[in-house]
C-alpha cells in the first residue's frame, strides 16, 4: 500500500507535509495512510457491523458508569475488562469474525509503520474493536492489557480529527505526547510501548470529510491479538 503524506500545517505561507513520526519506541504515527476510497469502503463495512450480529453499544464499566464511546467488536467481544466469544452484555449473540482483508491490512500497517518488510509476518489479529466517537465522546487514559499476547496494536482513524494522548507504561500521568489523528491516519504501538497508557481527550467536530462516507463523528478501529483460543 502506498503511504502518501497528507498536507497539514503552515510555515511562511506554505503547506507542510505531515510526516511519519515515532512518538515513543515502538509507537509510530503514519499520516494519511488510508486513501479516501479505502476509508469509504471501511465505513460501509462498519455500518453493517454496527447493526449485527451484535449491535453497537456503549459498554458499562464495573462501577456502573456507561462509556461515552460506542463499540462493536469482531472476532472476540470485549467488555470491561474481558473478552468472550458471545456478547453477554449485548444480547448474547456471537460477534462477526475478523475478515481476511482486515488481517492483511493489519500486516501491511506494521510493514509501513515500522518500515520493515518482515514486520507483519505472522501477525494475525483475532479481534478488532470498532469505536464510534460523537462530538461529546472521550476515552480516558488506559492500557490495552486484557489480551494474553503482546503483539502490536494497529489503530486506524476515519472521520473527525481527534486529540490522541499517548503516555508512558507506568501510570496515567505525564510524560505523555498529544498527537492529532486525522481521517486516514495510522497509529501502531508495540514493543516497549505496547502497554503504554493512552486516551482521547477530545474530538474536533466538523473536521470529517464527507467523501469518506462519514460526515460527522469518528470511527477508530483497533486490531489486536488476544492470545486466546
Amino acid at each position: 500500500m502506498k503511504v502518501p503524506n497528507r498536507l497539514g500545517g503552515i510555515m511562511n505561507g506554505m503547506l507542510l507535509p505531515r510526516e511519519r513520526s515515532e512518538i515513543a519506541p515502538g509507537a509510530v504515527h503514519v499520516p494519511a495512510w488510508l486513501g479516501i476510497e479505502r476509508q469509504r469502503a471501511i465505513v460501509e463495512e462498519c455500518r453493517r457491523w454496527a447493526v449485527g450480529p451484535v449491535p453497537m453499544r456503549s459498554a458499562r464499566l464495573p462501577g456502573g458508569r456507561q462509556m461515552s464511546v460506542k463499540t462493536v467488536c469482531l472476532g472476540w467481544h470485549w467488555q470491561p475488562y474481558k473478552y468472550t466469544r458471545t456478547a453477554d452484555d449485548a444480547g448474547g449473540g456471537r460477534v462477526a469474525q475478523v475478515p481476511d482483508w482486515m488481517i492483511e491490512l493489519g500486516r501491511q500497517a506494521l510493514v509501513d509503520g515500522y518500515l520493515d518488510p518482515a514486520a507483519g509476518d505472522g501477525y494475525t489479529p483475532d479481534t478488532a474493536l470498532i469505536n464510534y466517537y460523537d462530538d461529546a465522546a472521550k476515552m480516558g487514559m488506559h492500557q490495552d492489557k486484557d489480551e494474553k499476547a503482546s503483539d502490536p496494536v494497529v489503530s486506524l482513524s476515519i472521520g473527525d480529527t481527534c486529540l490522541f494522548r499517548f503516555g508512558n507504561t507506568e501510570n496515567r500521568n505525564k510524560p505523555y505526547t498529544d498527537v492529532e489523528l486525522m481521517s486516514g491516519d495510522l497509529f501502531v504501538f508495540g514493543g516497549p510501548s505496547r502497554f503504554a497508557y493512552h486516551g482521547v481527550p477530545k474530538t474536533l467536530p466538523g473536521t470529517a470529510d464527507p467523501q469518506t462516507g462519514l460526515s460527522q463523528g469518528r470511527i477508530n478501529i483497533t486490531m489486536r491479538v488476544t492470545g486466546m483460543e
